[in-house]
């Protein structure tokens, strides 16, 4: 569809410029090329932020690597440490190497891509440190951009469980009730 509307832009303006060098037609193909794969970025990279998660105990950073896939990771806890004062580790992991990692700058989004035709991220997984599952999951925008709405599954999405995340517009800081 999009580049049905490129061609259709292209021959437009082909016509009404009366353009007739090879040259000036590479030149604003280019021009339009990067505009519009500018545009598809753009959407793509609005998931890009930090996310309150539905329960308010956590902040993910969700980012693009440089493979082009979307990651996510905490940033924030509400009680980042046990009650003795060590920080949280990934004790629920079903992997015993990793259930002395830190909860903390954990990543629990991995590998999404974004699926334009359906205006949302999938292909990836969701990892639940409190339950110690990872789950597929998809991603996606409603009426409001800054409310993601997150659905890990197993098997088919049509049985999960869907949560919202709301954007936040920095990083929150660790404070002396939060850092013990």
């Amino acid at each position: 569809m999009s580049y049905v509307i490129i061609m259709i832009i292209l021959s437009w303006t082909f016509h009404f410029f009366n353009l007739k060098t090879d040259n000036m037609k590479i030149l604003l193909i280019t021009v339009l090329s990067l505009v519009f794969f500018n545009f598809y970025a753009q959407d793509a990279n609005k998931i890009v932020s930090y996310w309150l998660t539905q329960e308010g105990d956590s902040q993910v950073k969700i980012f693009k690597a440089t493979n082009g896939k979307y990651y996510g990771k905490i940033v924030w806890l509400d009680e980042p440490n046990e009650e003795d004062g060590a920080p949280k580790i990934d004790d629920k992991n079903p992997d015993e190497k990793l259930q002395t990692r830190p909860i903390m700058d954990l990543r629990l989004l991995n590998s999404f891509l974004y699926d334009e035709k359906n205006d949302e991220w999938n292909q990836g997984t969701i990892y639940d440190p409190k339950s110690g599952n990872t789950y597929k999951c998809h991603m996606w925008f409603e009426d409001d951009e800054n409310m993601l709405h997150v659905k890990g599954y197993i098997g088919i999405s049509v049985i999960g469980r869907k949560v919202e995340w709301t954007r936040e517009s920095e990083m929150r800081e660790m404070t002396e009730q939060n850092d013990e």
